[in-house]
């Protein structure tokens, strides 16, 4: 994607399926694995279309900057920093998205996401 803004300073990679990545399929379903390569963050992004199937095809997939997953999908910013094993999934229901953990079916609650740098509010101390 020509143009891409750099959402997340140094993000890195990530796999994609090409369901989510040309928007056959709305993203759906994050999964985070231990890195394969440096510039891999091991995220592993998959459309709600997507079948045990079509991800078992290596095929399928496409490796992708993170910034320009984001881009795709921007509820994905909120999950950046998520910890190796994660396993998320994005609910659209009723005009909202939320972010739900797909092992206790709990919604991720907003004082967990990730604020890229440019966005932060510095919080002031009173001395």
């Amino acid at each position: 994607m020509a143009g891409t803004p750099e959402l997340i300073p140094q993000s890195g990679a990530c796999t994609m399926t090409f369901n989510a990545y040309e928007g056959r399929g709305k993203v759906r379903w994050m999964v985070r694995e231990e890195s394969k390569h440096p510039a891999d963050n091991g995220w592993l992004i998959m459309s709600h279309i997507d079948t045990e199937e079509y991800l078992s095809n290596p095929d399928n997939w496409r490796i992708t900057s993170y910034n320009e997953a984001c881009a795709i999908e921007p509820a994905l910013i909120n999950i950046y920093d998520f910890p190796v094993g994660s396993d998320l999934q994005i609910v659209r229901e009723d005009g909202r998205i939320s972010i739900v953990d797909t092992p206790t079916g709990r919604e991720v609650t907003p004082e967990y996401f990730y604020v890229p740098p440019q966005f932060r509010v510095e919080q002031g101390g009173s001395e």
